[in-house]
């Protein structure tokens, strides 16, 4: 992996664990990750000057050297917030691997249904949009846009949301059930784990499940669980509770490779996709988050 160049105050992140394992439990052969970040090569796709990190190169032939060694076949990429909103790097990972990935784009505050047309066909299925507070440091990400979310409805895809706050999700929840397209929640909802599962973040979470057009990524368990380190035991309550309500509109992903995680202990991803089967013993609701559920959203 090369070296990036480093904007003015960024903090360069830890890489993944270089030598993930074979999972100790089954995985269905067409399995889905459906939550990774790929960065490089530096030299062509530089980190956007506000960015609050940079990564050295995280190239698709890293990752899907991985993924094969997990046993999965499709991935889908999400744009973070270290390209900013440009789409340039995706496009490039699209157009030489879209056999096997997909994309969710950061979307520019004047996306067109023409863009939308163009990178679908690349591969992209949705656009991502976050709920930090004015003033955080990644206030220049899209907020929720219904003009935007009227155009992903258009093409098809969905918006993918991000809480930073844990008492965001509660407070979004009626903004996210007037969009006009399906919603999926990143990293669980990011509610706070130590609040327990009556927290209004959570249970605001199975009501938006309850409306049959939001889904919930159980990835980036660490996310959330920001004092723990693997297996993240805080979370597990949450994820057997997500399974149990509505295993139909849930998704797995690895968040490879795992960006801001300095100063924690890096996961192997082996241990990831592990993790899932402690939180969904039954292999057939497990089969139906890894390979089933994600075509629906992602084709």
């Amino acid at each position: 992996m090369a070296n990036a160049e480093v904007p003015a105050r960024a903090v360069r992140n830890q890489p993944p664990d270089p030598d993930p394992r074979p999972p100790r439990h089954a995985v269905p052969a067409l399995g889905w990750d459906c939550h990774i970040h790929l960065f490089g090569p530096a030299s062509r796709f530089p980190f956007d000057p506000s960015s609050p990190y940079v990564s050295d190169d995280a190239l698709p032939e890293d990752y899907l050297a991985t993924l094969d060694v997990l046993g999965l076949r499709h991935a889908v990429v999400v744009s973070a917030g270290g390209y900013g909103k440009d789409y340039r790097h995706i496009q490039s990972v699209l157009e030489r691997f879209g056999d096997r990935l997909r994309g969710i784009i950061l979307p520019r505050d004047d996306f067109r249904a023409d863009e939308a047309a163009m990178l679908g066909k690349l591969g992209v299925r949705g656009v991502r949009m976050f709920g930090a507070p004015a003033g955080h440091e990644w206030s220049h990400l899209p907020r929720l846009d219904r003009r935007i979310a009227a155009v992903a409805e258009d093409a098809g895809w969905h918006v993918q949301y991000h809480s930073v706050t844990c008492d965001d999700i509660a407070d979004a929840a009626d903004s996210l059930l007037a969009l006009p397209c399906r919603v999926v929640l990143d990293h669980f909802g990011m509610f706070d784990p130590r609040l327990g599962l009556d927290q209004p973040g959570f249970q605001a979470i199975l009501r938006l499940l309850d409306s049959g057009r939001v889904w919930v990524k159980l990835s980036g368990p660490m996310r959330a669980a920001r004092d723990e380190d693997y297996p993240y035991p805080s979370m597990t309550p949450f994820a057997r509770a997500l399974a149990a309500h509505a295993p139909e509109r849930l998704v797995w992903g690895s968040d490879w490779p795992h960006v801001q995680m300095n100063g924690r202990i890096m996961p192997n991803d082996g241990d990831l996709i592990d993790l899932l089967a402690e939180w969904v013993p039954d292999e057939a609701t497990r089969f139906r988050i890894l390979a089933e559920n994600p075509v629906e959203l992602y084709g």
